[in-house]
């Protein structure tokens, strides 16, 4: 009798234990981008690399607080459109998300942050360039790319001191496209040349012959687009056409195995500015990139990383804060410095970019993106 009496104790004292002990706080993460459409791929690439975060997350029993805490990722399909952003973030906002991951462009990244800092809402964008997001005095917008302003101009610069003697600007006309292609074109200024001819296309158009005649006519030896990988691919298809030879360069939109099939695809020299990446030896790279392909099946495309380290980079500022309230851990988020992402190392500046900008600059070959230099 005494030893049932002793088990029924034993088990309510482990009862009571059970019910003291706090239940793990939900921490929902939001990330908002296309999921859907012509560039539907990137934005499932930035997904793809936040959820990855989370589960590890999970699996390493993060406490913030002393309190145990749940992460849980809420997606939203924005279509790269800019009233759509504005809604995707609007939802965000109506869930209580804690942070949020996004958005992918620079043109729905921009409207949508005047949501977030009207709610208060951390944002980091893993990949939206358009220097104008954190030029407004938004305290709650970051981004762990390099700008436009940077990636253009450094190229513009290594362009002009090269021996090109015509080069040519075509842009898609979005935020993005536009801002890069005006980077690229003070860059070229800065080292005393200049961009023979600007043509013009937008982020619609699927059929380049014309674009590609005119390019042609021009004789042009270089061309920048500002602009995204599928028309990228499209117009190269059509200088091949042509039978036009020469550097074709772009920014981190046109950097993804998307070209790595099209034609003149050895004449690419593209930039991925989200920091230093595995062709520079950075073991922790190659082992994302592994860890993305084990869980997803599919290979990194461009952002999956800066996406993985934006959600890591919003937890560490939640657990120095010792909160996950937005309003208390933005003061950690802002003080962030000398971070080890996966993309290279993460520190913001008082606008929220990188305090250490560094682009890497790619080309094709043999069907694979090969890394080709730095430029500082």
């Amino acid at each position: 009798m005494k030893r049932v009496t002793g088990l029924l104790a034993l088990g309510a004292a482990l009862l009571l234990a059970a019910c003291a002990a706090p239940p793990p706080q939900v921490v929902r993460i939001g990330i908002a981008g296309p999921l859907t459409g012509p560039i539907g791929h990137l934005g499932l690439d930035n997904e793809r690399g936040a959820r990855l975060a989370v589960e590890e997350l999970n699996q390493r029993q993060v406490r913030i607080g002393g309190r145990p805490v749940l992460f849980e990722l809420l997606s939203q399909d924005d279509r790269a459109d800019p009233r759509e952003g504005v809604a995707a973030a609007q939802r965000l906002v109506a869930a209580k998300v804690n942070g949020v991951v996004g958005h992918l462009n620079s043109g729905t990244s921009i409207p949508a942050g005047k949501v977030y800092v009207e709610a208060g809402l951390p944002a980091i964008s893993p990949s939206a360039s358009n220097p104008r997001l954190t030029r407004q005095g938004w305290r709650t917008a970051f981004r762990v790319v390099v700008d436009d302003s940077n990636v253009g101009r450094l190229m513009g610069r290594d362009v002009g001191a090269a021996s090109f003697k015509a080069v040519a600007i075509v842009d898609d006309r979005t935020a993005y496209g536009q801002g890069m292609a005006d980077a690229f074109v003070a860059g070229l200024r800065e080292s005393g040349a200049a961009p023979r001819d600007r043509f013009f296309t937008t982020d619609k158009a699927t059929v380049f012959t014309t674009l590609a005649q005119q390019i042609t006519q021009a004789q042009a030896d270089a061309i920048f687009f500002g602009g995204m990988d599928f028309q990228a691919a499209g117009l190269l298809e059509a200088l091949a056409q042509q039978g036009w030879q020469g550097q074709f360069l772009g920014g981190d939109g046109i950097c993804t195995s998307l070209l790595a099939k099209a034609r003149l695809a050895s004449q690419v020299l593209c930039a991925e500015p989200g920091g230093l990446v595995d062709d520079q030896g950075s073991s922790a790279m190659r082992e994302f990139r592994q860890r993305l392909r084990t869980r997803f099946g599919v290979d990194v495309q461009v952002y999956a990383p800066q996406a993985y380290d934006a959600v890591r980079v919003l937890a560490d500022a939640m657990q120095r804060a010792g909160s996950a309230d937005p309003a208390q851990y933005l003061p950690a988020l802002s003080a962030t410095r000398d971070f080890p992402g996966v993309s290279g190392s993460i520190g913001f500046d008082a606008k929220g970019d990188l305090l250490a900008p560094v682009v890497p600059l790619y080309t094709y070959r043999d069907g694979r993106r090969v890394f080709a230099r730095l430029v500082r």
